[in-house]
């Protein structure tokens, strides 16, 4: 099995703390590198990232990586947080710019990835691993592709370890990214996102949302399921599982599945890999 990683969001009902348990329960008896929890710009959920990286951490024995949004954080802020995860005995960190929330007038003290991943360091040195974003199919927000690539250049020169990508189907756009950035200089491993397909609906939502491209073969095949929930778990499940070995097979270095904090397909994808 390949080097495997799980990312949650913080639960805020009863119910969806038991979802989450479960799901780490289940997840974690497949040995994962590291899993990451989400992170609410504004501060709109940093009190649940915190009780559920803590909950991660101490009760189902998990190496935990929180998220750290440049949005509505100042330095003193951040700061206190990094001081804070850093006394827990947390060793990695995903920094990411994050979305500036509905009703806010301005970002917090940092205005880009590239900046919180400099302050992290001159903050906390090398206590922390740092993972950054990466956008193998381009940020929906970025001029074209050569500034996006340069953009993605300056988090790693900050000071970034290694980076997650955005979930993609394509492959080829994750090995003519890596390919890019090695030609930039970038050496940092760079680990696929995987999204698992439970419903198509709620993936074009997503998809719409981050500009992540889902093939048009595949969005007819799913349509052409209407409500027939399973076949679509089906499909994705093969699909997926299909797009995690190539990559595989191709070099990438490890896996990232974006759970939603569920473990079925999740499970199915891992399943038929191995």
């Amino acid at each position: 099995m390949p080097a495997l990683s799980f990312e949650f969001f913080p639960p805020k009902t009863d119910e969806q703390r038991a979802q989450l348990d479960r799901t780490a329960k289940e997840l974690k008896s497949l040995n994962p590198e590291y899993v990451s929890v989400t992170f609410g710009a504004g501060g709109s959920t940093l009190s649940y990232t915190s009780d559920t990286v803590a909950r991660l951490h101490q009760q189902h024995g998990l190496d935990v990586a929180p998220h750290i949004s440049c949005m509505g954080g100042t330095r003193a802020e951040i700061a206190a947080l990094l001081d804070s995860y850093r006394e827990a005995g947390y060793r990695r960190i995903v920094a990411l710019r994050g979305d500036l929330p509905s009703g806010m007038a301005s970002p917090g003290d940092f205005r880009y990835a590239s900046e919180l991943v400099r302050f992290i360091r001159e903050h906390s040195g090398d206590h922390f691993h740092i993972e950054v974003a990466a956008y193998p199919e381009m940020h929906p927000q970025a001029e074209d592709v050569h500034a996006d690539l340069r953009h993605f250049k300056t988090k790693i020169d900050a000071g970034a370890d290694g980076a997650i990508t955005q979930y993609f189907f394509n492959a080829d756009a994750y090995f003519r990214f890596v390919e890019d950035a090695r030609r930039l200089g970038v050496k940092v491993p760079i680990v696929p996102g995987i999204m698992p397909i439970s419903q198509y609906a709620q993936l074009k939502r997503f998809s719409d949302a981050c500009g992540a491209e889902i093939p048009r073969w595949m969005s007819r095949r799913m349509q052409g399921y209407y409500d027939d929930v399973e076949s679509i778990r089906s499909m994705g499940a093969e699909v997926v599982a299909q797009l995690c070995r190539r990559l595989l097979e191709g070099g990438a270095p490890g896996l990232h599945f974006y759970t939603l904090n569920r473990v079925k397909a999740t499970r199915a994808v891992l399943d038929q890999l191995s």
